[in-house]
């Protein structure tokens, strides 16, 4: 059976609605209040405060079911509302925000789940949503620079097993050891500390530290940090060049229907010259 003009009529209300900013703005107030509610459970409040609470968070799964099945019913191709990974991601977190918190073998999965609705901010945002699709289409690229710094810090790991074990057995008795000191250096966590302890026996060793601080601190975090404002460059052109072409679809389409319209008018005129 297909739809009247008159549900057709209310469908496009109702997805004009889905995409409108206030109710964007009503679902990303319900999440930030969710957030709230789970934070101010992990302060000791009164019983009374604990019962609103709980009767809050009860009411924000309601609002979530009811937002979920709405983007359900409003979605044009239902078949595919969850072959796409925001929508596949809200419906688990609301599913998984139905598990009943009384349940004393499901209540640490049930609050995790409930944690993870903060996310939601993120599906719902869409400039949060071009950072996470960003970053996880440049993590493939990324892995490579992971991979050379990962032989950076093996061979530093094993000079500064070599050298190093006989003045502290602690931070440099083995290269697992050492590399676990390196990422310490790296991360400039009292890494001058643990320099000025080699120099003692070794007075150049400051060439070690610094030569690979300024692989790992500038050169290859320099890298990362390219290759995800590369992707993000990328990912900005393909969204430009999407909506020029469907700017342009509209136009031609628009364009379409002034032609049939104009053909239309010019036979109904003709048909009156002919009468005459």
């Amino acid at each position: 059976m297909s739809p009247t003009p008159t549900n057709v009529s209310v469908l496009q209300q109702l997805r004009l609605l889905e995409s409108s900013r206030i109710f964007q703005t009503a679902v990303i107030s319900i999440i930030v209040l969710s957030a709230l509610t789970i934070g101010a459970k992990t302060y000791d409040v009164p019983p009374l405060a604990t019962q609103a609470l709980y009767v809050m968070d009860m009411a924000i799964t309601v609002f979530f079911l009811i937002e979920i099945l709405f983007r359900l019913g409003v979605c044009p191709d239902k078949k595919r509302f969850l072959l796409d990974g925001w929508n596949l991601f809200d419906t688990l977190v609301v599913i998984g925000s139905l598990i009943p918190l009384d349940n004393s073998e499901a209540v640490l999965l049930g609050r995790l789940l409930r944690v993870f609705r903060v996310l939601r901010l993120v599906s719902v945002v869409p400039e949060l949503r071009f950072l996470i699709n960003s970053l996880l289409k440049a993590i493939p690229r990324m892995a490579y620079i992971a991979l050379l710094m990962f032989i950076i810090f093996y061979i530093y790991g094993a000079m500064g097993s070599m050298f190093f074990a006989s003045v502290d057995q602690f931070l440099w008795g083995d290269v697992a050891v050492a590399m676990l000191t390196l990422f310490r250096v790296a991360t400039f966590e009292d890494w001058t500390d643990v320099m000025y302890g080699t120099m003692e026996a070794y007075p150049l060793s400051w060439i070690y530290y610094l030569s690979f601080i300024f692989l790992t601190a500038f050169v290859f975090l320099n890298m990362m940090v390219g290759t995800i404002l590369e992707v993000m460059s990328e990912e900005q052109n393909a969204k430009q060049a999407k909506q020029a072409h469907d700017e342009r679809d509209d136009m031609n389409r628009k364009l379409d229907e002034m032609q049939v319209k104009l053909d239309r008018l010019t036979a109904l005129m003709s048909k009156g010259d002919g009468r005459h």
